[in-house]
């Protein structure tokens, strides 16, 4: 089952796990695993992220948060992800790390600056929330090829 429904969720936005794996896969770095065997790989990481009420929950928090604030408001003060907005920053980061621990920060960082594939469709809160999914999923499949390495 499904933490909260999140993967559904996703979905009704937009966001199917195979587009959050394709935007993965646009930067994507070899680790001694071939990309189609990392493309399995971290849809099986994603889908067991979805699992972990915390990641859920913070993915649904960004989730309603990106409703509230950005799609139901008339000339919303964060339309255009101003620079003092920091909590979609902080809810990706979170993700993350809850998932990959301090190393998938900085592959969030890398995610969210690049912004590939769906990423860059998103709304605030959304597209990083989605780049600390794939931050903290790619940085353990980088762990994990290096430990076995």
């Amino acid at each position: 089952m499904i933490m909260f429904e999140i993967e559904q969720r996703l979905l009704e936005k937009g966001v199917t796990t195979g587009a959050i794996v394709d935007s993965a896969m646009e930067l994507y770095v070899g680790h001694g695993m071939e990309a189609a065997e990392a493309r399995g790989v971290l849809h099986n990481k994603i889908m067991k992220s979805f699992n972990d009420p915390n990641v859920s929950s913070l993915l649904l928090g960004a989730i309603l948060l990106e409703d509230e604030l950005f799609w139901k408001r008339k000339d919303s003060e964060i339309k255009d992800d101003p620079v003092f907005l920091l909590s979609d920053e902080i809810i990706g980061m979170a993700i993350a790390e809850c998932i990959g621990g301090t190393y998938a920060r900085f592959e969030f960082t890398r995610y969210d600056q690049k912004k590939p594939g769906i990423l860059r469709t998103l709304g605030p809160f959304l597209d990083d929330a989605v780049a600390g999914l794939i931050a903290g999923c790619t940085s353990r499949l980088y762990t994990e090829c290096f430990e076995c390495s």
